[in-house]
């Protein structure tokens, strides 16, 4: 499945450098492993911009594994 998610600029290039190898999002879409994310860069008045990242799923952690880590209904997603 692909997922368009709206992302702010500094996180973006954060994704875009290497340094940021997860996503942490409200769990409303049922993410899974082997998804695809398409990162779409918004600037600070919320407006997107002509950049686009995409990634891959590669590891979840949801609020029922982890408890005392993840606030409940949220979910923490490795990606590359």
């Amino acid at each position: 499945m692909i997922h368009r998610l709206k992302c702010a600029g500094r996180f973006f290039e954060d994704v875009l450098s290497g340094a940021k190898k997860f996503e942490i999002r409200q769990d409303d879409r049922g993410f899974r492993t082997g998804d695809t994310l398409d990162l779409i860069e918004i600037d600070a008045g919320e407006r997107e911009t002509l950049r686009c990242c995409r990634v891959q799923v590669t590891y979840i952690v949801r609020a029922i594994d982890f408890p005392d880590g993840i606030a409940p209904g949220y979910v923490v997603m490795g990606i590359r």
